[in-house]
């Protein structure tokens, strides 16, 4: 396995560190994975949550993207942390070119606020309806996007407004916006991953059974809304609580592994 790590932007926080597999010669990596780690969008945690898996991904033999971006607190939240995830994602054109991958897949596979990321990335074409043109303007060319094929989301941050409801992990939700979505509704709106329904890409929901930081309710009623919608979406539980889908010891993570691979094909 060899690790190449290259900036999308200026900022320190603006990285991602490809790790890929040794392939035999005559061989081909079979796509590429997008790992976006969580922490609620706060500064204190970062990419370290994501090298565990990228290793196991590269050593699986599949090629892993870990993403770093800036998150509130630290020259992210609104709309930053929104625009890196973008940059970082967009990036790989020309990681990809220079070490012969292909971008006909590419999978994202986020944990917790790096699940809301993941899904609002794949929602990408849709964001020029949001409302706010001015934040649209700031997003990366489409010309040049790199679209996501798929999404495994680990207790992902699926109902921005219901999470802001319950002030899961303190106001987290207001944290990311700037303020809480009474003063900036449209924030809400272009945020939410519940109103950029029906996605063109497959999302797979997974939740730990016993998780006690991101309610199940959050990646069921995505998936309910995304159902009604007509979209290729699904729930899947599984025993453990929220950090057993990011480690690659337990089960937990091995079917996130198992499903990631399934939508690389």
């Amino acid at each position: 396995m060899k690790r190449h790590k290259y900036q999308y932007g200026g900022d320190p926080s603006q990285w991602g560190e490809l790790f890929l597999p040794d392939v035999p010669d005559g061989g081909a990596h079979q796509g590429i994975v997008v790992v976006i780690h969580g922490g609620y969008w706060r500064p204190q945690y970062g990419a370290e949550l994501g090298e565990p898996i990228a290793t196991d991904l590269a050593a699986q033999g599949i090629a892993a993207w870990n993403l770093e971006y800036r998150r509130a607190g630290n020259g992210g939240g609104w709309p930053h942390t929104f625009l890196d995830v973008l940059a970082g994602l967009d990036k790989l054109r020309d990681v990809a070119a220079g070490h012969g991958l292909s971008l006909d897949r590419v999978v994202a596979l986020g944990h917790s606020a790096g699940g809301h990321l993941a899904v609002w990335a794949a929602g990408r074409d849709i964001l020029a309806e949001s409302g706010l043109p001015e934040v649209h303007r700031q997003l990366p060319s489409q010309q040049d996007a790199v679209h996501l094929t798929g999404v495994v989301s680990q207790s992902g941050l699926l109902n921005l407004a219901e999470a802001e409801r319950l002030n899961l992990s303190n106001g987290a939700v207001s944290n990311l916006l700037g303020g809480p979505s009474s003063d900036y509704p449209l924030r809400l709106r272009y945020a939410d991953p519940m109103t950029a329904l029906p996605l063109a890409v497959p999302v797979i929901a997974v939740h730990g059974a016993a998780d006690d930081t991101v309610p199940l309710s959050q990646s069921g009623s995505y998936v309910e809304a995304g159902t009604s919608a007509h979209m290729p979406v699904r729930l899947v539980t599984v025993p453990g609580d929220h950090y057993d889908l990011i480690d690659p010891k337990t089960a937990a993570y091995r079917t996130c592994r198992e499903l990631v691979r399934s939508l690389l094909g």
